[in-house]
């Protein structure tokens, strides 16, 4: 009986490092102006002027909708490119399929950082630098979304693709009415991740944009002027910045607990 309260010993233990920054970092953004912070003492009372001073900052809005802009587009993107990938190494059959495979397989070997300069030149040749184009584009491609969403339709009844073949349906009526609405639990699971990490992503915005113009949240938030705002209107900004994330996680956590255990199918 005690060995196995360890595993939730260990989780409880986990879990309260992984929401103490958080905790802090609320109560920070709720302390009134000049008010002592964390870890000195806590605030006394609790206020949102700290918000709608970030809120009305110059060129938040931008970053924001800027930010949004470069994850929603992406998210779309990458589902629907990797999607139709997937179905193609999945069921159909045509000469290079496995080399071509492994070939978008093996660029997960190498490390975004590496290929940020070329990246960038090639960026630079096209005209580009500092504008939605060249911050979504070249962040389209994932190879790890078409392996997944591979390995997922593979694991779909043979029988089901046969019965449309026999309704006599092509591969683009399949892909709409049969692969996409089955892949649906891991579709949401991959947006979920998509999501994230093009939110929170700082490398590729900070060399591809120059101006407040494309600038997004995690850059824009490394440039506000911290002699301007007090560190209670930086971490208001900071849980601004973490309120997305929350949310489209809360919204699809149905999905990701059923892709997590195994139900997602």
């Amino acid at each position: 009986m005690r060995s196995s309260r360890w595993p939730v010993v260990v989780l409880a233990v986990v879990t309260l490092f992984a929401l103490v920054p958080f905790v802090v970092m609320v109560l920070v953004a709720l302390s009134p102006p000049g008010a002592p912070t964390l870890p000195h003492a806590l605030p006394g009372s609790l206020t949102l002027r700290n918000f709608a001073a970030v809120l009305a900052a110059e060129d938040f809005a931008r970053w924001t909708l800027n930010t949004l802009v470069y994850a929603v587009v992406s998210v779309a993107a990458v589902l629907l490119s990797a999607s139709m990938a997937a179905y193609v190494f999945a069921r159909k059959r045509f000469r290079g399929r496995d080399l071509l495979l492994w070939s978008i397989v093996s660029t997960l070997m190498v490390p975004f950082h590496a290929v940020v300069v070329p990246l960038l030149l090639l960026v630079a040749a096209l005209g580009w630098v500092d504008t939605y184009w060249g911050l979504v584009v070249p962040t389209l491609a994932n190879a790890q979304a078409v392996l997944l969403l591979r390995q997922f339709i593979l694991a779909l009844p043979g029988e089901v693709f046969d019965a449309v073949r026999v309704d006599g349906a092509g591969d683009w009526r399949t892909y709409w009415h049969v692969v996409l609405p089955l892949c649906r639990p891991v579709l949401a699971t991959l947006g979920v991740f998509v999501f994230l990490w093009h939110w929170n992503d700082f490398l590729w915005p900070l060399v591809v944009t120059n101006s407040t113009t494309t600038r997004t949240l995690t850059l824009g938030l490394s440039t506000m002027d911290s002699g301007k705002l007090g560190i209670a209107e930086l971490m208001s900004a900071a849980t601004v910045t973490a309120l997305p994330c929350l949310l489209v996680f809360w919204l699809l956590q149905r999905h990701l607990a059923g892709v997590i255990s195994g139900r997602g199918r």
